[in-house]
């Protein structure tokens, strides 16, 4: 069953959708950038006066240059959805722009799950879902997490704010339906799934299976490297190069760590200075020795067993910490992000300084470190063991 239909508008979300296909078809996550806000950067060009095409170009370019590859990969998800759902939906396309108040509204109902006389049901119907799925933009039938339904429709609101439009995200009643969802979605008790955190003792079941064949050695490496350095994100470790690593004549390492998530623009701070001691020093020495990498980026691919090859993906490093936690037999999910959230709940659990943690993490908010903060470390905590005789060495809070 369809929907009824809709009048299309202009086309500046349809040039969005268009160029995200093009970018998938090239397998160029640089060109879903400049297909993303391409179009936005030239609308905001024509609205200042004595713009010249030499400096809105030069707009264009530097947009995409600033604009980091997973937000890049973002908008062209986004941007499919969004297209995908109202075709299949009501058999138009493109997607209207600007997109009206109604539709934002029935996208969020389509997408997430309410209370009815029936029970739990989701708005979209069964035959669009599969049509979704079968077309490659969803990952499986039913419906989206309540974190992906509000980053798509942030999406959808910045590119409305950048092209100077009606932004239907900041009207009342849109907002008003995503609160009542979040109320909802907590009064059922729907906490959003989280990866296990690689502490300590899981960390080193993962060592353990590194052996000292290259790809062993590596492994071995880049998980040290991501953890004891604050828990660094994915694109981080794969970003990481030897211009930025300093070998101390101790053995140790410091490596420097400008431009991140809350440091956008490289701003020179004391915090971006990262102690790779111990262990992750003498991991890291021993990969820079057996693949002979002296410039460029540190971590790899290993070809053959033998051979070193073009520097890993962000998603190689989600696929080693999988692969490795596999082989470790554990149980749980885990992912890249796991050694991020690990590195803070083992800071905790040890009683680390806050400040301390914080500088290495690279984080900002204490909420959002406390965000992190596992109910693995609860029991450990000092203030659990106020009526205890001894309290745990190990305990405390971050």
């Amino acid at each position: 069953m369809k929907y009824a239909k809709m009048n299309p508008g202009s086309d500046v979300l349809r040039t969005v959708g268009q160029g995200a296909a093009r970018a998938r078809r090239k397998g160029d996550a640089e060109s879903g950038v400049a297909a993303t806000l391409t179009r936005e950067t030239d609308t905001l060009a024509d609205r200042l006066p004595g713009v010249s095409e030499t400096t809105a170009q030069a707009m264009r370019e530097v947009a995409a240059e600033a604009t980091s590859k997973n937000t890049a990969r973002t908008y062209q998800t986004a941007a499919r959805y969004w297209q995908a759902w109202h075709r299949e939906s009501f058999d138009q396309a493109p997607l209207p722009f600007p997109v009206t108040e109604a539709l934002v509204l029935q996208f969020v109902t389509d997408h997430l799950v309410r209370t009815t006389a029936a029970g739990l049901a989701m708005g979209l119907p069964p035959d669009v879902d599969r049509r979704l799925v079968a077309a490659g933009v969803k990952g499986k039938l039913g419906p989206l997490s309540l974190a992906t339904v509000t980053q798509r429709v942030a999406v959808l609101s910045k590119t409305h704010r950048l092209a100077g439009g009606p932004n239907p995200y900041l009207q009342p009643a849109v907002q008003q339906l995503l609160i009542d969802f979040q109320k909802a979605y907590a009064e059922r008790d729907v906490a959003p799934r989280k990866q296990a955190p690689l502490t300590r003792e899981p960390l080193l079941a993962l060592l353990a299976t590194c052996d000292a064949s290259l790809r062993g050695v590596r492994d071995r490496a880049l998980l040290l490297f991501a953890f004891s350095s604050g828990g660094r994100r994915r694109s981080e470790v794969t970003g990481a190069t030897m211009e930025k690593l300093t070998r101390l004549p101790e053995g140790d390492f410091v490596y420097e760590l400008r431009k991140t998530k809350t440091n956008q623009t490289g701003a020179a701070r004391p915090d971006a200075f990262k102690a790779i001691a111990g262990p992750a020093a003498a991991a890291m020495a021993a990969w820079l020795a057996a693949s002979g990498i002296t410039q460029g980026p540190i971590f790899r691919r290993v070809r053959k067993e033998r051979h070193v090859g073009e520097p890993l993906t962000p998603s190689a490093v989600r696929d080693i910490v999988k692969k490795r936690a596999a082989m470790a037999g554990l149980e749980g999910e885990f992912s890249a992000h796991s050694l991020r959230s690990g590195f803070i709940t083992e800071a905790g659990r040890q009683n680390a300084p806050l400040l301390e943690t914080m500088a290495a993490s690279g984080h900002k908010s204490v909420a959002t470190v406390q965000g992190y903060y596992h109910s693995q470390a609860g029991t450990k905590a000092l203030v659990a063991n106020l009526l205890t005789d001894t309290p745990p060495v190990d305990g405390g809070a971050v």
